[in-house]
Order: C-alpha cells, then sequence, then structure tokens
C-alpha cells in the first residue's frame, strides 16, 4: 500500500512537472528569455541591417545590466535573410520552429516583413518591426506585430513640402524602386505632387537591384529637373549622386530615411554635400544623438560602434518596446501578456525619437519627423527645421 502511495505520488509529481512545462512560454527558462532577429547581415543591405542589430543589442545590454527581467537575462540569436522575401520568411520560421524564440524585436525590411506577415500573424509571436514601417504592416492592426517609426507616406510628404516651400515654381524630377518601397514613396509624393501642383519633368521607376543609373540620369538632365526626388535606399542612391556629379548637374536632391547613413555621404563623396533627408530618430549631430552615442559604447564592440547608423536607434527603440512590455509581464511571462502590454504603451521615452505609444486598435507609433541637411565636411546631418 505504501509503494502503491508513494508510486502515487511520484506521478502526480511527474504530472505536474510535466504540465508546467508544457505551461511555459517557449523561449523563457528560469535563467534566460531568448529573443530572435530576421535581418539582413551580408551584402549591401547589411549597411542598415548590421546597425540595426547594433541597437537591439544595446537595450539587451541596458536591460540584463539592471539585473535582466526578474532574475533573467535576455539572449538575442540572429538569422541572415540577405533582404531577400523568401529567405525572410525561411528565417522567420526557422526563429520561431526551431530556436523557438520566445520573441523577434528586429524583423527585416519593409517587402520582407509583408512576406513573413502570415507566418507572424499566425503564431501570436511578439513582433517588433522597426526596419521599414509600412501601411501594410500595421494596417490592418494584428494583435502582435507592432512598428516603430513613421510612415513612409507621411515622410515623403513632409519632405516634398519642405523642398516644394523653399523651391516655389521649380521643376521636379523623380525616380523610385518597382517595389512595395517605391509605391509608398511615390504615393506620398503624388499627394503632394497634387496639393501644390508641383511641375514634375520626369518620373521614373528602376528595378530593384539596379546598379546602373546613367539612363535615367541622363534623362534627368534632358528633362531640366532642378528638383529631384531620389527614391534609392542605399547603393541606388548612391549610383544616383555619383551619376549626377559625372553629368555636372547638381539639382536640390532630397533623399528619404533608409539611405539617411553617414557612411552613404563618405561613399558619394563631396557630391553629397546639402543633400536634404527627413527622419523619425535623432541624427548624431543632435544632443539626444550624443548621449546615445555614449550609452552605446561600453555595451557593444568596437566595431559595432564605429558601424552604428539610423537604423542603430530605429533598432534600439524598437527592442525598448518590447522589454519593457517583458518586465511588466514580470515573472509570469507570457505572448498574450506581452502582446497586450505592448498594446498598452503610452509615451514611452527612448531617448532617440518622440516617445512611443500603441493602443488598443493601433500597432503603429506615428513619430514626429525632422527635416535634416547633409554636411559632408562633418560626414554628418543637422537638422533645418
Amino acid at each position: 500500500m505504501r509503494n502503491t502511495l508513494a508510486a502515487a505520488a511520484l506521478a502526480c509529481a511527474a504530472g505536474t512537472m510535466s504540465f508546467g512545462a508544457l505551461a511555459a512560454e517557449q523561449g523563457v527558462t528560469d535563467t534566460e528569455i531568448l529573443l530572435g532577429s530576421v535581418i539582413p547581415l551580408t551584402g549591401p543591405p547589411a549597411l542598415l541591417g548590421v546597425a540595426h542589430t547594433t541597437g537591439v543589442k544595446v537595450a539587451i545590454a541596458e536591460a540584463n545590466n539592471a539585473g535582466g527581467v526578474k532574475g533573467r537575462k535576455l539572449r538575442l540569436v540572429m538569422d541572415d535573410d540577405g533582404y531577400v522575401s523568401a529567405r525572410t520568411l525561411q528565417s522567420t520560421r526557422k526563429l520561431i520552429d526551431v530556436d523557438k524564440v520566445f520573441a523577434i524585436p528586429g524583423h527585416s525590411g519593409s517587402g520582407q516583413v509583408v512576406a513573413a506577415m502570415p507566418v507572424l500573424e499566425k503564431s501570436g509571436i511578439p513582433t517588433i518591426a522597426s526596419v521599414g514601417p509600412v501601411k501594410a504592416i500595421y494596417d490592418p492592426p494584428r494583435p502582435n506585430v507592432f512598428a516603430v517609426g513613421s510612415s513612409y507616406e507621411d515622410g515623403i510628404r513632409a519632405l516634398v513640402r519642405y523642398l516644394g516651400d523653399r523651391n516655389p515654381g521649380k521643376t521636379w524630377g523623380i525616380i523610385t524602386q518597382d517595389d512595395d518601397y517605391g509605391v509608398a514613396v511615390r504615393d506620398g509624393f503624388d499627394t503632394v505632387q497634387k496639393e501644390k501642383k508641383l511641375n514634375v519633368v520626369l518620373s521614373a521607376t528602376y528595378k530593384r537591384g539596379q546598379q546602373d543609373f546613367s539612363s535615367e540620369m541622363a534623362r534627368l538632365k534632358e528633362s531640366g529637373a532642378e528638383v529631384f526626388l531620389a527614391g534609392g535606399i542605399i547603393s541606388e542612391n548612391i549610383a544616383m549622386v555619383k551619376e549626377m556629379e559625372k553629368l555636372s548637374i547638381k539639382p536640390v536632391t532630397g533623399i528619404f530615411w533608409p539611405g539617411r547613413v553617414e557612411a552613404i555621404l563618405k561613399l558619394m563623396g563631396p557630391a553629397s554635400d546639402g543633400l536634404y533627408a527627413v527622419d523619425y530618430v535623432e541624427p548624431f549631430g543632435s544632443p539626444a544623438g550624443q548621449a546615445f552615442m555614449e550609452k552605446a559604447k561600453p555595451l557593444v564592440s568596437e566595431a559595432e560602434f564605429k558601424g552604428i547608423n539610423r537604423y542603430t536607434m530605429a533598432g534600439y527603440a524598437g527592442a525598448r518596446v518590447l522589454i519593457e512590455a517583458i518586465k511588466r509581464c514580470g515573472r509570469e511571462l507570457t505572448w498574450a501578456c506581452t502582446n497586450a502590454e505592448m498594446a498598452r504603451t503610452k509615451d514611452l521615452e527612448t531617448g532617440v525619437m518622440a516617445p512611443i505609444g500603441f493602443g488598443p486598435n493601433s500597432r503603429f507609433t506615428d513619430s514626429r519627423l525632422q527635416i535634416m541637411q547633409a554636411d559632408f565636411a562633418t560626414l554628418s546631418y543637422k537638422p533645418v527645421q
């Protein structure tokens, strides 16, 4: 009888342990919370992907140095998608199903997140998109996918309005990429073009991945455009500006924040001086930018620190939102709690952009924008308003 009772007690205990293990959310142990990132770490887009990851690492190191989350330390695993949507989908599935991460504080570009959305939405895993916040990511709102930044359309509208107001009566040219990113840029431009009756003398698109822009820039010169919106990302904008330099033309040129990276100024050379840009994160020349650099320096490697750019701030801000929500859930950490707490986020200060907030039917924080201008002498951007 005694042996029977003991066996029953052991079985009960085993059952309780089994239930506890099943009840625990994936990626969470008594000592650790595993986070995952799908990001381009190779090829030209790595300029943004590696920098973004550095921002996530800064937020994680900051939290861990403060004791972690109720004694649990945060750890990050990364998967390189090369900025290719098919690979993004594979990487997302791997992080969720194989690596068993608890949450994703960093996801790839706009088109890549859209491609992975069915997997993200079905899984329910808490996800932050802070690389390319296009409308398709947050509208309609999903319970578990949150976007940090400002909409592409709003950003372009702000930049084009600024340039239009300061260049009344001038002729315009625009070249955009043939994908979701390009559509968003053009939609924003078209709104202001109609609003201000801009005289557009050149409107063209280019194939994603295109490197040679000699034909497009020759057409730009022939058109006589006095103001130009370069709708590329990184290598495309470099190629456009260098080609304009060869042709001895220098229209007033605006670029979008995906290319608002200091390293690009160096690659463009003196022709980059005076470029206009728009962004929702602080430039490094501002007091807030300097404060972030001082914070980041002791928390990352020397190589990572040297590669910091505006995507580092975006990655940091997004990761901070997620980590703060995780902290509010405490020891009883679940996807449902984390998603609910992120939705309750109000006026979270990160120091690198305007306060972040969401809501019951809002999965996007539409942040204040700044117009900036490039200074090649210092390889930096300075706010102009």
